[in-house]
């Protein structure tokens, strides 16, 4: 049924823009894939539905909307990349975006030619689109699923890398279609591997002229630097194309790795805005794009098209792996895994859109089916691996354990102090802080860090908070700390949330953290910048004690040592408590028992009388105990 309105471009656009958001809403709340919400929107309000949203309207400005839209959430897919951690996994990512893309360009391409008869052009240029998986579907669903570390990086780095590499061989392809000459295909086999190079030296030139921008204070005034990265990284995909066509959605990917893997003080802002901005193209795209095409072209294709869907994830990706994973130190597990988990999506919509139009303005058949069918491999990828990918991750028992370190909020020294003696006690700890200069030092102590907004879920997930058995509030600001430890036991259900509450401020008290399902951290509330600068200046080291019971106990009672009194409070402070091979921390519900040992850091100007009490009160300074070195 369609609405007798008027629709223009503005209205297409706008009703696009904010049926992907509300469609994207939706999904999240159902927690179903973004895409699967998206699809139904498109269909629903293009004219195949209500009519509302008309892409044939917009004419040549589709073509100009898919093309910035996808620098940009390109860009932002590169932006998210680790270095750090893909270097573990570089054989095995080239592998699957080099010798990978030609497997599935091959068995896309005998799928459709073998099944649907299609003529050999168009089937091969169907291989080629069918490379692309993509970080639009592939990391919510990593979110969710939380898979082993390497898994994650291999899925990852491939969905941002191989977009890249199929998008050029696409248009490379689609190119020899419509100029089917010897030259073309020789100029052809040429220009993949030197728009690729061409790409990557465009996109890392100008990734770290961006980052080296944002790096010094105030050559990008405040306020300016999200918007002021987003023109260049548009400005650098669209200059790439004009040198060389099509090597843009290189130069992006790489300039976003290049951005991202250099610390700025403007970073974590960036990343932010770089998401927001994402999910915003994203769900216009996909809307657009869906409405576009038409569902007779789906139905005509039938069972015959499901069956091309399902050799390309049954037969064709698993051949794919296997080859690539030759060496690469996976279990059949890990190795199954990456075999069903391949969802396509945006850049496969919009290339496929893309080579339609180029097919019908040349006069040649086959570009609305073969478009229709890419956008079934989308539809079934995403709803059925997205709907099973956590079932099959959990029965190939390749999810990450829970229950496994701790999180801590803030990098000041004490708090990295405390990851330290965790670490070295053999537990992961993972630091977050919003200040790159204290994630910097972290990082040069050996202490994984995620630098960002630890409220935001972005950087949640990735510091696997789902995943640990604790997290610690250690900033100054005790509000905020305690916002974490709820949002932690609420919402990702942390089995210890500890709080640091901040001497002198009143915002929260001990019952609060209590009511939030926390504990205090240290027992008692501390003056943390003062410890802070106190370990700076190396006038505060922590040693190691156990306590024994004294002998002349009169009611025979183990009531555990005698408690800090407050005038000792800013002399002595309990950091963390060893027992029997196990390390936790030290907070109001520690009950100490005999042999328990405790890090107790000193100030070293009243180092005597610290040790006083602590030898009145039964407890031996060990051997082992030594100053902690963070060098």
């Amino acid at each position: 049924m369609h609405l007798d309105i008027g629709v223009t471009p503005a209205l297409t656009i706008a009703v696009a823009l904010a049926a992907g958001m509300v469609a994207q809403s939706v999904a999240r709340h159902l927690r179903i894939p973004g895409i699967v919400a998206l699809l139904a929107a498109g269909v629903l309000l293009g004219p195949d539905g209500l009519g509302i949203v008309k892409p044939e309207g917009l004419g040549g400005a589709l073509g100009v909307l898919v093309e910035f839209a996808v620098a940009v959430i390109l860009f932002e897919g590169g932006l998210n990349l680790n270095w750090r951690r893909l270097r573990g996994q570089v054989p095995t990512i080239r592998l699957l975006i080099s010798v990978g893309a030609v497997i599935t360009a091959f068995g896309g391409t005998l799928a459709s030619r073998l099944i649907l008869g299609w003529s050999w052009p168009l089937s091969i240029l169907f291989g080629t689109l069918v490379i692309v998986t993509g970080p639009t579907v592939i990391t919510p669903l990593l979110r969710r699923i939380r898979i082993r570390r390497k898994l994650e990086t291999i899925l990852e780095a491939e969905g941002i890398f191989i977009d890249a590499v199929g998008a050029i061989l696409a248009v490379v392809v689609l190119e020899v279609v419509l100029s089917p000459d010897s030259s073309s295909l020789a100029l052809g086999a040429v220009s993949v591997p030197t728009r690729l190079v061409f790409g990557a030296v465009v996109g890392m030139a100008g990734g770290t002229v961006i980052a080296l921008l944002l790096r010094f204070r105030g050559v990008v005034p405040e306020g300016l630097e999200n918007v002021f990265t987003l023109a260049l990284a548009l400005a650098i995909y669209h200059t790439s194309n004009v040198f060389v066509p099509e090597t843009g959605i290189v130069a992006v990917v790489v300039a976003g790795l290049a951005v991202g893997n250099i610390r700025t003080p403007a970073l974590r802002d960036l990343r932010e805005f770089k998401e927001q901005l994402t999910v915003l193209l994203i769900g216009m795209l996909f809307v657009l794009l869906a409405a576009d095409v038409r569902l007779a072209e789906v139905a005509e294709l039938g069972w015959m098209g499901v069956w091309v869907v399902l050799a390309l994830m049954v037969l064709v990706r698993p051949i794919n792996v296997l080859a690539c994973t030759l060496g690469a130190g996976l279990d059949w597990k890990e190795k199954a895994f990456l075999s069903w988990l391949a969802p396509r999506g945006i850049v496969a919509a919009a290339v496929a859109s893309l080579s339609h139009e180029r097919l019908a303005a040349a006069g040649l058949d086959g570009g609305a089916e073969m478009r229709a069918l890419v956008f079934m491999v989308i539809a079934i990828t995403v709803n059925l691996q997205g709907a099973t990918g956590s079932l099959v991750a959990r029965w190939l028992s390749i999810r990450r354990p829970t229950g496994q370190g701790y999180v801590i909020l803030g990098a000041h020294e004490l708090a990295r102090l405390i990851g330290r003696l965790l670490r070295d006690a053999g537990e992961e700890v993972v630091v977050v802080d919003a200040s790159a200069d204290l994630c910097r030092d972290a990082e040069k102590e050996g202490l994984r860090v995620v630098f960002g907004n630890a409220l935001d879920e972005r950087v949640l997930f990735a510091a696997d908070v789902e995943s640990r058995k604790a997290v610690v509030g250690a900033l100054t600001n005790e509000a905020v700390n305690l916002l974490f430890a709820r949002r932690a036991r609420t919402d990702f259900k942390v089995p210890r949330a500890h709080v640091a509450i901040q001497r002198g401020h009143t915002s929260i008290d001990q019952e609060m953290v209590h009511e939030a399902g926390g504990t205090v951290l240290f027992g008692h509330e501390i003056d943390l910048e003062l410890w802070s600068i106190r370990i700076r200046r190396r006038i505060a080291s922590p040693t190691l004690w156990r306590w024994v019971p004294p002998d002349d106990t009169s009611d025979g009672k183990d009531d555990g040592p005698a408690q800090l009194p407050q005038e000792m409070q800013n002399t002595l402070l309990p950091l963390v408590v060893r027992r029997e091979k196990a390390i936790e921390l030290y907070d109001d519900q520690t009950k100490l028992k005999e042999s328990d040992e405790v890090f107790w850091l000193i100030f070293s100007e009243r180092q005597e009388e610290a040790q006083t009490w602590l030898k009145e009160g039964g407890w031996s300074l060990l051997d082992a105990g030594e100053e902690v070195d963070g060098s």
